[in-house]
């Protein structure tokens, strides 16, 4: 077993799943799906938590990838994942959308875990490593690995949104979140406004000095840029072709009925993701008329997650008698217009769902990118289908041949909703032409390629003593 690795991925879970009691599986996540294969092709490590409480496990290899498991009880489970990560953190960078819990005692176990990972990282992390730090719930980690290891190079990336100064300002430990991101050498985001607003931060909160996106600090440069994430292209695109997933695709809509419109939605259940709002906007075209429960269907999937959250299982409730009022009114015996699938789906189920939808609906209050859009897109080789796109995720930058949407705005989103499916084939092509030609050439390769490349450049070189 080796001791370190000169290329280290730290974040908040390890990217596998268990799935007996010795064994291991991938996890299907955007997050596994973008950077493991960069991690495998430079023989690196991923340092991170199994995912159950109270485990403390030794290093150990499963589908060629390195793991460095990190230990996290129940009760820091509680507090610094479930409490500070994402009843305060992840709220508060999605605009506020639910009410942030700021509490001492999640912020101090927030501290102590991202302590011993950034312990653990340093010692995982061979001289000169390049160590690349993920998202929301480890922004101390940097800071903290810099001052144990000068000699790294650290980058930090995250995949959320991050928010304008306003909405920033109400963290009480808002220096602190920003000093300890100012430990990296290059933070990345996904927008370029992300990137605007932690600079304006460091300038108006801390002093710090700039010239466009390098902050002065400790006598180093750290550079804030955007790297829109992405997806693999070539992969879904092939997998899209196989002829069990075209002949799973039609078997979709059989069992739906074969209507004239299949519209599909595809999220976790969470309340940034707009499930309700979609929703809302499919029934009244229902009870308006636009549309007929037989000729247009609405498949919504809602992975589970985060489900002690109360927060979150407020939403479930909510969603779930949405789509009881909306089928009690207007389906028909043997046949509703929403099928609501709250459970996982295999990547082969989703690429067939993918394939049989006339029309995605993909519109988050507010997204970091949102990679379904993306899977979309790649797997429409057709040249068929329409996406329907909020303008706050991230995606719509680049997606701009979609019909984009105001989620907040239920007539506009209609509105988008019939001109998808009233589009015609020429303008179909044209458009999905465009977008698939975007995502292919700007894919999970190209974003993690560039992310390191600007990361192991001359400027980004740390700067020890």
């Amino acid at each position: 077993m080796r001791s370190t690795s000169s290329f280290l991925i730290v974040a908040n879970r390890l990217p596998v799943d268990r799935v007996g009691e010795k064994e291991w599986r991938r996890s299907p996540g955007g997050l596994v799906t973008a950077i493991a294969p960069v991690m495998q092709r430079r023989d690196g490590a991923w340092l991170g938590w199994t995912g159950a409480a109270g485990e403390e496990l030794k290093p150990f290899e499963d589908d060629g990838m390195h793991l460095i498991p990190v230990p996290l009880s129940e009760r820091e489970v509680e507090l610094y994942y479930e409490g500070f990560s994402n009843a305060t953190l992840w709220p508060l960078y999605h605009d506020v959308v639910a009410t942030p819990v700021y509490s001492r005692v999640l912020w101090d176990a927030y501290r102590a875990v991202n302590e011993r990972f950034a312990r653990a990282a340093a010692e995982a992390a061979a001289p000169g490593a390049v160590v690349w730090v993920q998202d929301y719930q480890l922004q101390l980690v940097p800071a903290i690995l810099r001052s144990l290891r000068p000699d790294l190079k650290i980058g930090f990336f995250l995949h959320i949104p991050f928010p304008p100064v306003e909405l920033f300002c109400q963290l009480p430990w808002r220096k602190e979140i920003l000093e300890g991101l100012l430990g990296a050498d290059l933070v990345g985001f996904q927008r370029p406004g992300g990137a605007s607003n932690f600079v304006r931060l460091c300038r108006r909160l801390l002093g710090l000095q700039n010239s466009r996106n390098e902050i002065q600090v400790d006598g180093r440069a750290v550079r804030a840029e955007a790297f829109p994430i992405s997806v693999d292209f070539g992969e879904l695109d092939q997998l899209a072709r196989d002829q069990r997933i075209q002949l799973r695709a039609k078997e979709i809509r059989a069992e739906l009925g074969d209507p004239e419109h299949l519209l599909l939605g595809v999220d976790r259940l969470d309340y940034t993701k707009g499930i309700g709002q979609r929703l809302k906007a499919f029934g009244e075209l229902l009870a308006d008329g636009s549309v007929k429960p037989g000729d247009a269907a609405f498949v919504q999937v809602a992975t589970p997650t985060r489900e002690r959250v109360a927060e979150y299982v407020k939403l479930r409730g909510d969603i779930e008698l949405r789509v009881g009022r909306i089928n009690g009114e207007h389906g028909m015996l043997g046949r509703q217009p929403i099928s609501y699938l709250h459970q996982s789906y295999r990547r082969d189920e989703l690429a067939a769902l993918y394939c049989a939808a006339d029309v995605m609906v993909v519109t988050p209050l507010r997204d970091g990118m949102n990679l379904v859009a993306k899977e979309y897109v790649s797997c429409r080789h057709d040249l068929r289908g329409a996406l329907v796109l909020s303008e706050f995720a991230g995606a719509a930058d680049e997606l701009r041949q979609a019909f984009l949407v105001n989620p907040y705005d239920i007539a506009g989103m209609k509105r988008a909703m019939l001109a998808a499916m009233r589009a015609t084939p020429h303008e179909l092509a044209r458009r999905m032409r465009s977008l698939r030609r975007r995502v292919a050439g700007h894919d999970v390769d190209r974003w993690a390629g560039d992310f390191l490349s600007a990361l192991e450049s001359p400027a980004s070189n740390p700067k020890s003593g």
